[in-house]
């Protein structure tokens, strides 16, 4: 028995394949290297929905679906107040339904238009409507801070996207193909899964990044808080991974993307200061395992230096995961078959009869 599935098959895939020991992203025949910087997001998606959703044109697509999504959606902005901006982003992708035709599109341009719509209502802000014509990336960059986006945060942003588009049979990927597998609509899996990546377990790394770097302060105390961090057994954030054994090979297309960036007002030097730091401490400290740099790192650094509040970091990921979501479900929704593990029951049984 694998308790929490580890090392269970559970779907045969086209999408994406996670080698951990080998440190590679594999979506739909591609290195992720090939892809991330390369490739915009509207593209990616076209490509990861081949077979499943065709998008002659992936570019005016999407910007259809968030303009479809904005009419739709900007009428509950009000009802935004007091809640986190994952819980706003839950509330507004639950009134999509699932009828809804373009599905597909309307999923992922709902996703980019509720992450903003969110986060900017958790601040008091009002929603700021898409321009259909514009790229993903750059348009959900201006839905969020409502100012002219420069080339290079679109550019920053749409390579984050890509990076984070899909990553194997994760929870909340997981999550979509079993509310997919009951046929209750394309909708309602995402948001399935959204509620699944709220969890801190799978959703959650990024912001505290921040606030480790917070607690350091300076480049010169960095070795020193890092090594009495690993001493009371804390964990370090931002390095490790659950699967891959080496190397996160998101991070390093995300530290890419960061370094230009760098220069800005950000601290992404002192925040390079502090990985290497944390790399000598970890290599002392825990000779026998490789704890390499991960995904949520540099994530937090560039969701950060684009000017994107912490609370808001995990709609943003939702966001660009979205498509994976989509794509998985559709292909779940293909087998015609539901999703329907066992259990060992280990409770007490019932007295037997004399």
């Amino acid at each position: 028995m694998s308790i929490g599935l580890d090392d269970v098959i559970a779907a045969e895939t086209v999408l994406s394949h996670v080698d951990g020991e080998a440190g590679r992203l594999i979506i739909r025949g591609h290195d992720l290297e090939e892809l991330a910087g390369r490739v915009s997001y509207e593209d990616a998606v076209a490509m990861l929905w081949e077979g499943f959703v065709s998008l002659s044109d992936p570019r005016a697509a999407l910007g259809k679906g968030r303009a479809r999504a904005f009419a739709l959606l900007s009428g509950l902005a009000p009802r935004l107040q007091g809640l986190s901006p994952v819980e706003g982003m839950r509330l507004l992708l639950a009134a999509l339904p699932d009828a809804e035709p373009d599905h597909g599109p309307l999923a992922v341009g709902a996703a980019a238009v509720a992450a903003a719509m969110a986060v900017r209502g958790a601040q008091g802000l009002p929603p700021i409507a898409p321009d259909p014509a514009a790229g993903h990336a750059a348009d959900l960059l201006h839905m969020l801070r409502g100012e002219p986006v420069d080339e290079g945060d679109a550019k920053a942003l749409d390579t984050y996207l890509v990076t984070i588009l899909d990553h194997g049979l994760n929870a909340s990927t997981f999550t979509a193909r079993v509310v997919a597998s009951t046929e209750a609509g394309l909708l309602s899996a995402v948001v399935a899964s959204l509620c699944a990546l709220k969890g801190p377990l799978h959703g959650g790394a990024p912001g505290p990044v921040l606030d480790m770097l917070d607690a350091i302060g300076s480049a010169d105390r960095a070795e020193e808080w890092l090594d009495a961090a690993i001493a009371r057994n804390e964990r370090l954030m931002g390095f490790g991974h659950r699967v891959y054994r080496v190397r996160d090979p998101r991070a390093d297309v995300l530290k890419g993307a960061v370094s230009r960036l760098k220069g800005r007002d950000n601290r992404i030097a002192f925040a390079e200061a502090v990985e290497a730091a944390a790399l000598r401490v970890l290599a002392r400290r825990k000779p026998g395992r490789r704890l390499d740099t991960n995904v949520e790192f540099y994530t937090a650094l560039l969701l950060e230096a684009l000017g994107v509040p912490r609370e808001g970091f995990t709609p943003l990921f939702g966001a660009g995961r979205t498509a994976g979501w989509v794509a998985h479900a559709l292909e779940q929704a293909g087998t015609g078959r539901i999703i329907r593990p066992q259990s060992r029951y280990v409770g007490p049984r019932p007295a037997e009869a004399a």
